[in-house]
C-alpha cells in the first residue's frame, strides 16, 4: 500500500512539488517561521481559540447555554485524541514513505522525520478540534477551521507529506468529531451539568451573572430576589410579576 504517489503525471506529487516550490522561493527567515508555525503555531493557536471561546460562553450565555457550549468544548481535544489513535492502524496498513523519501529536490523544513507519512497527525488533530470547537460554537468554529486548512497548507510546504496526506487527515479528523458527536454530547453534557451545580467549581462552565441578571437569582443563598414590583409592596394597578 505504500505506493500511493506514483511518479509522472500524478497530481499529487505535482501539488506536492508546487506548493513546496514556494519555500525554494521564499526568504530564509519566512521558511523558518512557516517552520514554527506548521509544527507549533497552529496548535498553540487551536488552544488559544479553545479558551477564547470557554471564556466568551460562559460569561455571555444562560447556564444551560454554557453547559451545552463547554461540553462541546470538552469534545474538540477528545475528538482529536481518538482520531489520533485510529490513525495509527491506518498509518501501519498504508506505509506511505515521508515524501521526501521518494522524490527528489524537496525543500524539507523539518528534518528527522521517520514515520509513516499517510495520514497527517497534526492535519488530523486540527481538523478534529476545529469540528470539535463548531460543534460547541459555530463563530470561532469557523475561525479554528480557518487554522485547520492553514495547518495542512504548512505541512506540504515544508515537504513532510503530500496533499492528500493532509485531505485524509482532514476527513478523518472531521469524520470523528462529527460521528461520535452526538453520543459525545449526550455523556458529556449532564457532566458538565453536574459541574455547573457543583459552587464554585461551577464557575468554568457559568459565571452566574447572565442568569442572575435574567430571574434574580441570588447564587449566594440559593433563593431568588425579589423583583420590584411585586408581592405586598406593589403598587396598586400593578401586577405581580411572582404570581
Amino acid at each position: 500500500m505504500a505506493g500511493l504517489a506514483l511518479e509522472g503525471s500524478n497530481p499529487d506529487v505535482s501539488l506536492l512539488y508546487d506548493i513546496n516550490g514556494l519555500a525554494k522561493a521564499a526568504p530564509t527567515w519566512f521558511d523558518r517561521v512557516m517552520e514554527f508555525v506548521g509544527e507549533y503555531g497552529i496548535m498553540l493557536g487551536m488552544v488559544l481559540a479553545v479558551l477564547w471561546c470557554w471564556w466568551s460562553v460562559r460569561r455571555r450565555g444562560t447556564t444551560e447555554d454554557s453547559v451545552t457550549a463547554v461540553a462541546g468544548l470538552v469534545w474538540a481535544p477528545l475528538a482529536a485524541g481518538i482520531a489520533l489513535l485510529i490513525n495509527i492502524p491506518i498509518r501501519g496498513f498504508v506505509e506511505r514513505p515521508r515524501p521526501f523519501n521518494d522524490h527528489q529536490g524537496l525543500e524539507v523544513l523539518v528534518a528527522g522525520k521517520t514515520d509513516y507519512s499517510f495520514v497527517s497527525d497534526h492535519a488530523t488533530m486540527a481538523m478534529a478540534i476545529a469540528v470539535g470547537l463548531f460543534v460547541a460554537n459555530r463563530k470561532f468554529g469557523l475561525f479554528a477551521i480557518g487554522l485547520a486548512l492553514l495547518e495542512g497548507f504548512c505541512r506540504v510546504y515544508m515537504g513532510v507529506h503530500y496533499p492528500t496526506d493532509v485531505i485524509g487527515g482532514f476527513a478523518l479528523g472531521t469524520a470523528v468529531a462529527l460521528l461520535l458527536a452526538p453520543l459525545a454530547m449526550m455523556l458529556l453534557t449532564p457532566l458538565v451539568g453536574a459541574v455547573a451545580r457543583a459552587g464554585t467549581v461551577g464557575r468554568l462552565v457559568r459565571s452566574g451573572k447572565a442568569d442572575t441578571a435574567a430571574d434574580g437569582w441570588d447564587e449566594s443563598r440559593g433563593i431568588p430576589e425579589p423583583r420590584p414590583g411585586s408581592g405586598r409592596g406593589a403598587a396598586p394597578g400593578e401586577k405581580d410579576l411572582a404570581a
